[in-house]
């Protein structure tokens, strides 16, 4: 599954230098994360009310160019059929097609009402049969 978001790089994004904040890649990251889901028709807020958590497990980050302020990046998020993790991995270009960051963050599936890990809910797993 595939999907691509646009994010403008604020001035509050950046450093003294006028290159993103290595830190704001995780929110990035999120943004793309949120609309990519968004984009299977699937939302935090509906998991949420199903009884399902989808905390961060890890996020890995490489920087390979600075994306500055002002910039209009497309962040092209892949994702991976989900078991009880749900992987997503990161491209970030620029409006010149460079890519600037990769990146990958590992979810896992919660049971709110045990506080322990779970399979993916069977709606999610049929979005990726088709």
């Amino acid at each position: 599954m595939h999907s691509e978001t646009n994010i403008r790089v604020r001035y509050a994004e950046t450093d003294q230098m006028g290159y993103v904040y290595y830190g704001n890649y995780a929110q990035y990251f999120e943004v793309a994360r949120v609309e990519a889901l968004r984009d299977l028709g699937v939302t935090y807020k509906s998991l949420e009310e199903s009884g399902i958590m989808l905390p961060v497990l890890k996020l890995e980050v490489d920087y390979h160019k600075p994306a500055k302020y002002d910039d209009l990046l497309t962040i092209k998020t892949t994702i991976k059929k989900p078991l009880i993790k749900f992987e997503f991995h990161f491209e970030v270009y620029n409006e010149q097609k460079e890519l600037l960051t990769t990146g990958n963050t590992t979810l896992v599936f919660i049971d709110m009402k045990r506080n322990r890990p779970t399979k993916a809910p069977q709606s999610i797993l049929d979005l990726f049969e088709n």
